[in-house]
């Protein structure tokens, strides 16, 4: 049988690992609602530039900008849905890479909690 001072440090790791896999799992959850967003606005995106190459080259095309219609050139406004199409697809990936960084940090606690609770069990 393990001895209170063992225990009474096994108990501490423990506690100090389910904070650790608390915010971790927050984190995760942080994650997921900036990638859900960012993939929304990548489909709008794709959408307003399909909407964009329907239209003739003379159309007038208005961006709103705060309270104000301005009008903008047509090529300007699809080089600037194809830099926003590129910026978020950067960020997507990055957000991607990133929790799967953090879901393997995840995996390792849980693993390591499984085995304090094995050897406190001992």
């Amino acid at each position: 049988m393990a001895s209170p001072t063992i225990v009474r440090e096994l108990q501490r790791d423990l506690e100090n690992k389910a904070n650790d896999l608390s915010k971790l799992q927050k984190d995760i959850s942080k994650n997921h609602q900036i990638r859900k967003k960012y993939t929304i606005q990548l489909g709008e995106s794709g959408l307003v530039l399909k909407e964009l190459d329907l239209l003739n080259e003379d159309t007038n095309v208005y961006k709103l900008i705060g309270p104000m219609l301005v009008k903008q050139d047509m090529a300007e406004a699809k080089a600037n849905v194809k830099k926003r199409i590129e910026y978020i697809s950067t960020e997507l990936t990055m957000l991607l890479e990133l929790w799967m960084l953090v879901w393997l940090r995840n995996y390792s606690l849980h693993s390591i909690s499984d085995l304090l609770i094995l050897g406190a069990a001992n």
